[in-house]
């Protein structure tokens, strides 16, 4: 096939026509580029193709084995259920945005080379950005220039690894690069920064939410788990990443069942769902590495089910705040059961998709001797059971009557929730159809009694906690209110202390310059002195006087020069 088939550049070439056609055909374009787009990845052999020479580098825009292939097959599933959920929408800003995006993230996910893996990193920043511009506030473009800033900053540390990493091995090759060296440090980072790694993960929270309903469906597949293939691809094995990823698990627990926006929830959820897959980097089995792949994939499905429903919600009432909602399964009743099933697939229930794929990374760390790290995923389990799993759907649709009595969410939209649900559920009851697709070969059954009983036990006990906090009244109550997160180094401790160093600066600028400037004015007044009648400076010079002075002189440039 030629390169132009490729499939990241399918879906680049109807971003370029997409705003010359009519609305509805845009709409149509949405849907029909993802099915020929994955038609087309399927009809490709595996090994590399699409190979391209520029300026005597050898660059791989199509590398399919079993890792990339199922990673492009669930991007370009979440693309087209991404497209179906916008139907109604006909922003053309949005519409290439989301062509583009989801282009570059499958080209990401097939790149053989760090310069083509550069390229389409840089596309998926650029291309995002647009989806939080086009709710045209004051509010998204500052979110959205954060955004870029840091999306570009993981883009600049990825071209700056890449160019050490070459200077080093001479090789420009994506492949395990382990943290050995300088370049694969910076690389590492730039993974690390779109991967939300503690203390870099705020910008997810900040963006997300902020991205037009439709266009945050789109955002929570792509960045994160292109990151997460590229750790996978280049740092599997790298035992720092099990313990990276135990932290990320943990620490959004409590951010999340503090937060008020039901779509900044979801956030902190994804945070720590991608805890998991980094766990299962970092320990680098086969096990564990299909853990990894068959979480992001289950993890796409339910994550854009769950921002689908509250996202239909949003685009009903005008609101995803939890103390503004409520009662709502009375007209929302489709929309309701959706939630809950996204709800049971993070919760990991047993027969749906969460409860199937997490087994494997849980089974990874315990087979392996990281007692304390399957503990954690356990707490953090039952954590993301109390946030998502029983928070989203209770306050959305089941806690105080709010009053509101909205319609149905539009049929495009249940369609696509609908869709997503039961690929959710289908997964969660035949494991084999995923599991057939991931990197190594498996005999695996996540159905055993263990199994079952452990997951039930956690689930049950998290949710009587919930149930015990809310009749105590010792749960955080939902209020509207601004928490504190990273993000609070640079949106107002930078920002206050800006103006204090402003003036320190300035006020030591005019210092030195008093100081540098009575020093030149005493330097000129000695010489001033030293060369008035009668001075030194003034007086006749003999002849033996200059001669002592040209010897003082060769001397020192002799002594210079043996030194």
């Amino acid at each position: 096939m030629s390169t132009i088939m490729a499939p990241p550049f399918i879906y680049l070439l109807a971003a370029l026509i997409c705003p010359f056609l009519p609305s509805r055909l845009r709409a149509l374009l949405l849907l029909g580029v993802p099915i020929f787009g994955l038609m087309v990845i399927l009809a490709y052999p595996m090994g590399d193709h699409a190979v391209l020479s520029v300026v005597g580098f050898d660059l791989t825009f199509m590398r399919i084995d079993k890792l990339s292939l199922i990673f492009s097959i669930i991007f370009s599933i979440a693309a087209f259920l991404g497209g179906l959920y916008a139907w109604h929408v006909r922003d053309t800003i949005q519409q290439v945005a989301t062509l583009a995006y989801a282009g570059s993230a499958i080209g990401g996910v097939f790149a053989g080379d760090l310069i083509s893996l550069f390229l389409w990193w840089e596309g998926t920043a650029v291309a995002s950005v647009f989806l939080i511009w086009a709710r045209r506030t004051p509010a998204a473009y500052s979110t959205g220039m954060r955004y870029l800033i840091i999306q570009v900053l993981s883009g600049v540390l990825l071209l700056a690894g890449l160019l050490v990493h070459y200077n080093d091995t001479g090789s420009i090759a994506f492949e395990h690069l382990g943290l050995v060296s300088t370049g694969t440090f910076l690389i590492f980072l730039s993974f690390g920064i779109k991967c939300a790694f503690p203390l870099m993960h705020n910008w997810l929270q900040d963006a997300y939410p902020a991205a037009t309903v439709t266009g945050t469906v789109i955002l929570s597949s792509f960045t994160t788990k292109m990151a997460i293939y590229a750790l996978a691809r280049g740092y599997a094995g790298t035992e720092i990443l099990i313990y990276i990823g135990a932290i990320m698990t943990l620490f959004p627990i409590f951010f999340a069942e503090i937060e008020n926006d039901l779509r900044r929830v979801l956030a902190y959820s994804l945070n720590n769902q991608l805890g998991f897959m980094v766990v299962g980097i970092g320990i680098g089995t086969e096990l564990a590495i299909n853990g990894t792949a068959a979480h992001a994939f289950a993890h796409i499905l339910y994550k854009s089910l769950l921002f689908m429903t509250v996202g239909a919600v949003l685009y009903r009432t005008g609101t995803s705040k939890a103390s503004e909602l409520g009662g709502l399964y009375k007209t929302m009743p489709v929309t309701m059961v959706c939630c809950l099933v996204g709800a049971a697939s993070i919760s990991a229930f047993p027969l749906f998709s969460g409860f199937v794929s997490k087994s494997l990374i849980l089974d990874a760390s315990a087979s392996n001797g990281y007692y304390v790290v399957w503990l954690a995923l356990l707490v953090a389990s039952a954590g993301v059971m109390s946030h998502s799993g029983i928070k989203i759907p209770y306050f959305t649709f089941f806690a105080h009557d709010s009053g509101k009595r909205p319609a149905e969410a539009p049929i495009h939209m249940r369609i696509a929730m609908i869709v997503t649900a039961a690929l959710c559920i289908i997964i969660g009851v035949f494991p084999g159809l995923l599991y057939a697709l991931l990197p190594y070969e498996i005999e695996y059954q996540p159905y055993t009694v263990d199994h079952v009983l452990v997951q039930m036990q956690l689930l049950i006990f998290a949710l009587l906690a919930f149930v015990f906090l809310m009749k105590k009244r010792i749960h955080p109550p939902e209020v509207r209110a601004t928490n504190i997160d990273s993000d609070v180094v640079y949106r107002k401790w930078i920002p206050s202390l800006l103006p204090a160093v402003v003036e320190s600066v300035v006020s030591l600028n005019l210092r030195a310059r008093q100081v540098l400037l009575s020093i030149v004015g005493a330097s000129c007044g000695a010489i001033e002195r030293l060369a008035r009648p009668g001075a030194p400076l003034a007086r006749g010079w003999s002849v033996a006087s200059m001669m002592f002075v040209v010897i003082i002189f060769m001397c020192a440039v002799l002594v210079l020069n043996l030194l």
